[in-house]
C-alpha cells in the first residue's frame, strides 16, 4: 500500500456525515432527546475536549498516557506496526507514543479516522515532523467509512487502534454494531488494540466528567452540541438559557452527560421539520460514557471470535488497554505480521 507521507481522503462522501439527519433524527425523537456523539466534534468542539482532556480529574487521558509510556515498546513488538489505523484520533497525542515505538522498529503507516478534518491536518504535520519516517494517510469522516475503506482497499496487515475509552461512549446497540464493523474488517492475523475505563466510584467519575470550580470546558463543550446543530441544520437553540451536568447511573455504569433547560424552550429547525418543545428541567443527553467490568468485557469480544493477546491496566484508577487478535483458520492466535 503506497501512500504519500501526509494525505486527507474524504471516506464519507466529503462533509456528507455533518448532513446526514437520519442518526439526528432519531436521537432526538428518544426520550429523553439525545444528540449522537460525532455533532459534538466539530472543529470548535475538537478543540474544546483537548482543554477537557487537562482537567486535573479527568484521568482518563493521563492514564492512558502512562500506559502507553510505559509500554509502547511492548505493544510495538506485539502488533508488528506495518500499518495502524485509529478511530476517532484526535490529536493523537497519545499514539504518538505507541507511532514512536513502531517508527524505531520498522516502516510505519498511520490511518487516523476522525470526523474532525481540521484535526487531521494538523495532528499530521505534527506527527510528521516529529517521525520523518511516518507515513499518515488521513481518513474524513465516520468510524465505519473508514472501516469500509479499510476493508475495500485490502492493506497489508492491520492493527486497528481504538483509544480514549471510546468504544463506551455510545448507546449499547450502537456499540454493538461497531465491534461488529471492527471485528469484520479484520483478517487472521490482525490486531485490535482497544482501551476501556473499568467501573469504579460514583464519586470518582462525577468528578472526572464535570467542570471543576472556576473552569467551564466540559459545559462548553456540551453547550457546542447545540450551537453546531444551530449552525448546520439552522436550528435555534439558545445555549443561554441551558446548563450542563454528568451524573453517573450505577444500574448501568453508565456516565449520562446532558444539558439541563433552565427555562420553557421550543426549537425548531430550517432544515427539517421537527419541534422540541422543552420545559423548565427537560434535558437533552450529549454523551455517554459506559464504564466495563474486565472480565465481562474481555469475555464479550472473545466470543466474537478474537483472541487476548495481552492487557496492560492501571491498578490505582481501573484503566487498561487491552490487544486482541483474530485467530487463523485453524483457531490459533496468529502475529500481526
Amino acid at each position: 500500500m503506497t501512500l504519500s507521507r501526509v494525505d486527507i481522503v474524504a471516506v464519507d462522501e466529503g462533509a456528507a456525515f455533518w448532513d446526514d439527519r437520519s442518526a439526528l433524527l432519531t436521537g432526538l425523537r428518544e426520550n429523553p432527546p439525545r444528540v449522537p456523539a460525532h455533532f459534538g466534534y466539530d472543529a470548535l468542539g475538537s478543540d474544546l475536549f483537548e482543554l477537557i482532556t487537562e482537567l486535573p480529574d479527568y484521568y482518563l487521558t493521563r492514564v492512558e498516557y502512562g500506559l502507553l509510556k510505559r509500554h509502547a515498546g511492548e505493544i510495538a513488538d506485539l502488533i508488528g506496526c506495518g500499518l495502524i489505523a485509529e478511530l476517532g484520533s484526535g490529536s493523537a497525542k497519545k499514539t504518538r507514543l505507541l507511532l514512536a515505538a513502531c517508527a524505531d522498529r520498522r516502516p510505519t503507516s498511520y490511518l487516523p479516522i476522525d470526523v474532525s478534518r481540521e484535526m487531521l491536518e494538523s495532528s499530521g504535520r505534527d506527527l510528521t515532523a516529529e517521525l520523518p519516517d511516518l507515513r499518515v494517510q488521513g481518513l474524513w469522516g465516520r468510524y465505519e467509512a473508514g472501516l469500509a475503506r479499510l476493508r475495500d482497499s485490502k492493506p497489508e496487515p492491520v492493527a486497528v487502534s481504538f483509544l480514549g475509552s471510546n468504544l463506551g461512549n455510545m448507546p449499547l446497540d450502537e456499540r454493538d454494531r461497531l465491534l461488529s464493523e471492527i471485528i469484520g474488517t479484520l483478517r487472521p492475523g490482525d490486531g485490535f488494540l482497544v482501551s476501556v475505563d473499568l467501573l469504579k466510584s460514583a464519586q470518582v467519575l462525577e468528578a472526572a466528567y464535570n467542570d471543576p470550580v472556576g473552569r467551564s470546558p466540559f459545559t462548553r463543550f456540551r453547550l457546542n452540541h447545540l450551537d453546531h446543530l444551530n449552525r448546520r441544520f439552522g436550528g435555534n437553540f439558545d445555549s443561554r438559557v441551558f446548563s450542563a451536568r454528568a451524573h453517573f447511573d450505577a444500574d448501568t455504569g453508565t456516565v449520562d452527560a446532558r444539558v439541563y433547560a433552565t427555562e420553557d424552550h421550543s426549537v425548531t429547525f430550517r432544515d427539517f421539520d421537527l419541534e422540541l418543545n422543552l420545559r423548565r428541567g427537560d434535558s437533552l443527553n450529549v454523551g455517554l460514557s459506559h464504564k466495563f467490568q474486565r472480565e465481562q468485557f474481555v469475555a464479550d469480544v472473545v466470543a466474537r471470535g478474537l483472541d487476548l493477546r495481552a492487557q496492560w491496566t492501571d491498578e490505582e484508577w481501573q484503566y487498561g488497554i487491552f490487544l486482541f487478535t483474530r485467530s487463523d483458520e485453524r483457531g490459533e492466535a496468529a502475529n500481526v505480521l
